[in-house]
């Protein structure tokens, strides 16, 4: 297995992390600022095509009842734009919780709130790469309910 870009998505920032090209170690790799789709996808075509990534892993976010959130609706959106505009296969895993394990770690560190700012979708990206990585990166997504799943007609 090559490559595996980890996405931290968000509306205005999205956290990146890489991992090594045997897929057990993730790192953390930047906070891109999104501008509009054209120099979006300028962007993560350069990305991919210098990082040689072969796959790319988008955080889901989800509701501790285990139920999608309204950002996980986006994030797939996003994610089945970033898989037209590189060509690539993307696959979601739940990121519950990394950016709550990813502001801890920076404060423990002793980073400033600005600071923290920065670097947290980075790490909050790196600490969901590194889970997807040691559980094997799963092709087959354990699909939680989703807010579709909730406006079905009751029989």
């Amino acid at each position: 297995m090559g490559r595996v870009l980890g996405i931290d998505f968000g509306v205005k920032r999205v956290g990146a992390a890489i991992s090594d090209p045997g897929g057990s170690i993730a790192t953390p790799l930047e906070v891109y600022e999104r501008r509009d789709p054209a120099q979006d996808a300028r962007h993560y075509k350069q990305l991919v095509a210098e990082d040689e990534i072969e796959r790319i892993v988008i955080g889901l976010p989800i509701h501790t009842s285990g139920r999608e959130s309204e950002s996980a609706v986006k994030a797939r959106a996003w994610g089945a734009w970033l898989a037209e505009t590189t060509g690539l296969p993307v696959f979601y895993y739940d990121e519950r919780y990394t950016t709550v394990l990813a502001e801890d770690v920076l404060i423990e560190v002793g980073f400033s709130r600005q600071k923290r700012k920065g670097m947290r979708d980075m790490l909050a990206a790196r600490i969901l790469l590194q889970n997807y990585l040691d559980a094997g990166c799963p092709e087959i997504e354990e699909r939680p309910q989703s807010l579709a799943d909730e406006a079905e007609p009751a029989s």
